[in-house]
């Protein structure tokens, strides 16, 4: 099932931990006679500690750059032609810091650039067919360092094993610096971002250090980092991809850091003494928002520790922000002063964050926004400093891929770039030869995103008129043309708008509006009229015409929905007229900016009227009836455009509700549609929701209208258990919803589950009805399932056995299987609706006024329901 698999990927099987500690080694491997480091530290041979027949050579770099920041230990190496290992005595226990140095430099005999190998920590994978030369030239370093934090492995030796590559002739592995240093208790659980108060257990996950930065702040070498574990934290600056820097602050000298309910082992003082504010000048503050952008590997999970230590202010409300984490709301309403009671307080807060697998060049994007609802003495925020681990994935591993050719293809336009006279670009460089934490997935991000910076600092803020009109949407490695047009310029009205080619079919059926209308409709974007944050950005109530009431969507330049779901949006919507589709009226593109203007949805979605907290309790009716229409919908999307279209990312959340409780589906950017579903599927990287994707296009990455009604079926379940898609605070075989059904319904006590507020409110046939309609969506293969109009069958005549129970109790257990000897009975059995309000429902349904609809069955009408008057398996 996907939820297992996904649970794999989202919660490995962790161990617990211990606090007690042993002795540190730090090895100097092929040096007889170990040695001091530039900072003091004493290294120790590794000789002793190798176990393998294969003890390697023992060889010297013949260059030394001299940028390494040490000959200690890069200077020597130890080098090995077949598999080797090395055994070290450890706690069972303790946490650990294993630390790999390599410095891809030629040896004698040796070309480095053949050198292609895996690590291993007992059965973890470290690296996959790593290669240190290609990873250094990415990051522009002479050397490279991984740190990784293990968690206990409950026995009394650690085995770490070099294996070469057997993808390569004459191939080989070598290493330079082990460091294994025991380590406190420093994990705890993350609050899975978009399932807020729900922790995820981290206590003992094996971790990648992919980032470690001293936000505001100078670099914190080994030797001063005061918790005795010697990291390394460098400077923020080179991430930061929003319009403008902030403020760089440090704590006075008479300011005392005072760790109270924290170990000072979580981070050292001078990481709470910097931060990066945005400034207490609203006038500026509210025109900007502070982001930092970081290139990841998809596939993986990842938790973002943020550490915050308020020194400038003294009482609650003073300060008061918001955080994002890929554009999903994080925390609202964080208030340093009011987590901790006091100023000078460090304190940090961890969340995590799973990137599906298949997406290229995956982001991870934080931001913070003044909380203008909060009424805060400033508009402001303030962060002091940022970790990211990788957590590893459900093969036990946290290997991340090579560079590609391509990345380094554009990292040396980058450098060249980089080259020419800029501050920023000058420090960064400094930056980046110092070294740094982290993965070979991260590429060139150093230098790129200091080109960025750059560019972004002689930008205005956001919402000035006079600003560039591309500035705010360059991709974050600057100055390269996108898949979704790069430069390319179009104009609509004699407006100039950047990066999209939206057709002029899409333009005549929708409207344009300017950004002066923009503006007007939503008082300038103000923060009061922010209704909701999605993938593409924050959603504003909005005016126009007067007195229309309609939703905004702004687009979020560091946002991962960008240009092309942009397009996919109005390309989509322009063209769809229905009932139970949420209609767009038009869109902006200017200066800049982009915006999609909807019709406001009074009630908002679904799923707040469902659980968290919701203050309406939604009776069974209400419920089945707004099941019917977001079905109604996705049937019209499958069925009665002129192209199938796949919804792909179905969800409570995307079904949203008008004053008269309506529903309708919503958010059309990751959609996909075209005429060659004859081949019935279309081919495409896994995009959606987890909890709600479909195992058989996780699995072959081919979707298809079957993939939307897996994802139904999930909320069908939904509805009736009032509970989340995924709740990892649950024990393991409950936190996926779907899961944790379809277990009970095998077993017979689905009733468990049930809502409490709808206990004794449902008979037992309209329940059978529904739930069995859920089962069949949840079927693991695709052809197993029904369509989406055998669906809306199965719900329409679940609220008849509602509405009617005593006259519908004989057809209980009619419906559409998907089997089609079992279909060609349904005919018979549902005769509770006669023939002609079968067909006054479906027309309802696909919504014949459609003009594409008409116009290709207006002389075949009979055809297109000979499916339902007389139905088949399909």
């Amino acid at each position: 099932m996907i939820a297992s698999l996904l649970f794999n990927h989202l919660f490995i099987p962790l161990l617990l931990l211990s606090s007690s500690t042993s002795a540190a080694d730090i090895l100097s491997c092929g040096n007889k006679d170990g040695g001091t480091d530039a900072d003091g530290r004493k290294w120790t041979s590794d000789a002793s500690f190798l176990v393998s027949q294969d003890k390697g050579l023992e060889l010297v770099a013949q260059v030394q750059d001299p940028s390494l920041p040490s000959t200690v230990p890069y200077m020597n190496a130890r080098i090995f032609k077949t598999e080797a290992s090395y055994k070290f005595p450890v706690n069972p226990t303790s946490r650990y810091f294993l630390r790999l140095h390599f410095y891809p430099s030629p040896y004698p005999n040796f070309i480095v650039s053949n050198s292609y190998f895996s690590v291993l920590a007992g059965p973890l994978t470290l690296l996959s067919n790593f290669s240190a030369s290609i990873s250094a030239q990415a990051l522009t370093q002479s050397y490279i360092m991984k740190e990784y934090s293990l968690a206990p492995i409950h026995a009394d030796s650690l085995t770490i094993t070099f294996k070469p590559s057997d993808k390569y002739k004459d191939t080989f592995a070598f290493i330079n610096g082990i460091e294994l240093i025991p380590s406190p208790e420093i994990f705890t659980s993350a609050e899975l971002v978009g399932f807020q108060d729900q922790p995820l257990d981290t206590s003992s996950a094996n971790v990648e250090t992919m980032w470690r930065l001293n936000v505001g702040g100078q670099y914190i070498s080994p030797v001063n980092d005061t918790s005795g574990l010697s990291r390394s934290w460098y400077d923020d600056t080179p991430y930061i991809s929003s319009a403008a820097l902030g403020i760089a602050k440090q704590a006075d000298d008479n300011v005392t850091i005072q760790y109270k309910n924290m170990s000072a082992s979580i981070a050292p003082i001078d990481v709470y003494r910097t931060s990066r504010q945005m400034g207490l000048d609203g006038n500026v503050t509210s025109k900007f928002n502070l982001t930092w952008t970081f290139s990841i590997d998809a596939g993986f999970t990842y938790v973002l520790r943020l550490h915050f230590c308020e020194f400038d202010l003294t009482a609650i409300n003073q300060r008061v922000f918001n955080i994002y984490i890929n554009n999903q709301t994080a925390t609202e309403d964080a208030d340093v002063i009011a987590w901790t009671g006091a100023k000078n307080i460090p304190i940090y807060r961890d969340y995590a964050s799973f990137v599906p697998a298949g997406q290229i060049d995956s982001k991870l994007s934080l931001a913070l926004w003044p909380d203008v609802n909060a009424r805060p003495e400033y508009l402001d925020a303030i962060l002091n400093g940022v970790e990211i681990f990788k957590i590893s994935n459900s093969n036990s591993s946290l290997a991340g891929p090579n560079p590609t050719i391509s990345d380094l293809m554009q990292q040396q336009l980058l450098e060249e770039e980089a080259r020419k006279p800029s501050s920023t670009a000058s420090r960064v460089t400094k930056v980046i030869i110092g070294g740094a934490a982290g993965g070979a997935a991260v590429a060139f991000a150093f230098v790129a995103t200091a080109v960025f910076v750059a560019k972004r600092k002689r930008a205005l803020p956001p919402g000035s008129q006079s600003r560039s009109r591309s500035s705010s949407w360059l991709p974050i490695y600057g100055g390269f043309s996108t898949a979704s047009g790069g430069g390319s310029k179009s104009t609509i009205s004699g407006k100039s708008h950047a990066g999209t080619n939206i057709s002029s079919d899409a333009v005549a059926n929708c409207r344009y509006f300017s950004i002066a209308e923009i503006y007007q409709a939503t008082k300038h974007f103000d923060e009061s009229n922010v209704i909701g944050v999605g993938g593409f950005g924050k959603v504003y109530k909005g005016t126009i015409d007067g007195n229309v009431k309609v939703a905004i969507k702004r687009s979020n330049p560091s946002s991962e929905q960008g240009v092309n779901e942009f397009q996919t949006e109005i390309e989509m919507l322009s063209k769809l007229r229905h009932r139970h589709l949420v209609s767009l009226i038009g869109f902006c593109e200017e200066d800049g900016e982009m915006a999609l203007v909807y019709d406001f949805m009074g009630k908002g979605t679904m799923r707040e009227h469902l659980y968290k907290g919701n203050k309406i309790i939604l009776s069974w009716k209400q419920r089945l009836e707004l099941c019917i229409g977001a079905a109604r919908g996705l049937h019209y999307l499958h069925t009665g455009a002129k192209y199938t279209i796949i919804h792909r990312d179905v969800k409570t959340t995307n079904i949203l509700l008008d004053d008269k409780w309506v529903a309708k589906v919503s958010d059309f950017g990751l959609s996909k549609t075209g005429p060659n579903m004859n081949q019935g599927h279309v081919s495409t990287v896994v995009k959606g929701s987890f909890g709600y994707l479909d195992p058989e296009y996780f699995r072959r990455q081919q979707l298809t209208e079957k993939s939307d009604v897996y994802s139904f079926g999930v909320v069908l379940f939904e509805v009736i258990c009032a509970r989340p898609a995924l709740n990892p605070s649950l024990p393991k075989e409950q936190v996926s919803l779907g899961d944790w059904a379809l277990n009970n319904v095998r077993k017979g006590t689905f009733e468990d589950l049930v809502d409490p507020h709808l206990k004794g409110k449902i008979s037992p046939e309209c329940m059978k009805k529904f739930v069995d309609t859920a089962q069949k969506c949840l079927a693991d293969h695709g052809v197993d399932r029904p369509s989406m109009g055998d669906v809306l069958w199965n719900l329409e005549f679940a609220l008849q056995m509602h509405e009617n129970p005593e006259g519908s109790t004989k057809k209980a257990s009619s419906g559409a299987t998907g089997n089609t000897e079992q279909d060609h009975d349904k005919n018979n059995d549902e005769k509770v609706m006669d023939q002609s309000s079968i067909l006054a429902m479906h027309r309802n349904t696909l919504s014949l006024n459609d003009q594409d609809f008409v116009e290709q069955n207006e002389n075949n009408t009979d055809e297109v329901f000979s499916q339902i008057v007389n139905p088949k398996g399909r």
